[in-house]
């Protein structure tokens, strides 16, 4: 499939997350010419890059759910509420972490003044609400049986409970207000994520996790498409990868909890 005829088949299936996905995969791309013009650091790094970040990580999520929304049966009448619950979470989301980032100031964990601590406050909330949907998606994937080949049925569940997974490692970072553990938040990173290369960093199970959502269908997407393999040994072959991508994932919770960096530099 065509990059556009691809594109044309995400708006078909959802038109609000693809309208939200690509203002968020655009405003990535606008953002780049901030980064090369304004030298503010925060936490160690130039002020434009967490928000280039997430820009990309959102546009990829909207884009994501929309086409696993689209697969659930006709007879879910929640599908546009979902969407859009998702979709204004996510901009109103990414509103503040660019605004944020144009003071040259934090936008998560930030208790400085009152101000900042409500718009991490707001954040909260609006994370709260996208992962409530995400739950729904995983609870009306596991009983409404969508239509769908075996192998790839399995991966969006073993995909939505990952993201799930990752979405509760986002909720330790919050209780410890910081994602580093051994070490004070913003110090040495790996180039362009800064994940810690000093202590551990919860980000990157977090990362990892909420990915999956991509990954794990992926891969069975492509065993369905470049395989004769039958759809029962696909589907075990997808439920391995899942098993030890959730296996990965808690790895990296318990390496960095430990306060060990993912990558050690120096």
């Amino acid at each position: 499939m065509k990059i556009f005829e691809w594109m044309a088949e995400l708006r078909y299936r959802n038109k609000i997350l693809y309208q939200v996905g690509l203002i968020h995969l655009i405003l990535g791309c606008l953002l780049f010419i901030p980064l090369l013009l304004d030298a503010r650091h925060v936490m160690g790094i130039n002020t434009w890059i967490k928000p280039i970040k997430f820009c990309i990580s959102v546009g990829i999520y909207c884009w994501t759910f929309g086409w696993i929304l689209f697969d659930l049966p006709n007879s879910v009448k929640w599908i546009k509420p979902m969407s859009w619950a998702v979709g204004v979470s996510m901009l109103l989301e990414i509103g503040i972490v660019i605004y944020q980032a144009s003071r040259a100031t934090r936008s998560h964990f930030n208790f400085d003044t009152n101000f900042d601590s409500l718009l991490f406050g707001l954040m909260g909330l609006l994370i709260a609400i996208n992962t409530i949907v995400v739950i729904l998606a995983f609870i009306l994937y596991l009983f409404k049986k969508p239509n769908l080949d075996k192998g790839y049925l399995m991966a969006v569940r073993l995909g939505l409970a990952i993201f799930l997974l990752a979405s509760w490692i986002g909720g330790k970072m919050i209780s410890q207000k910081g994602h580093a553990v051994g070490v004070p938040d913003g110090g040495e990173g790996l180039p362009f994520v800064n994940w810690s290369t000093l202590g551990g960093d919860l980000r990157v199970g977090h990362f990892l996790g909420l990915h999956a959502l991509q990954m794990i269908p992926l891969f069975a997407f492509l065993l369905y498409k470049k395989t004769s393999l039958s759809a029962n040994v696909r589907m075990l072959a997808t439920i391995l990868f899942g098993l030890v991508y959730a296996g990965l994932v808690s790895y990296l919770y318990v390496q960095a909890s430990n306060g060990t960096p993912f990558i050690s530099v120096g």
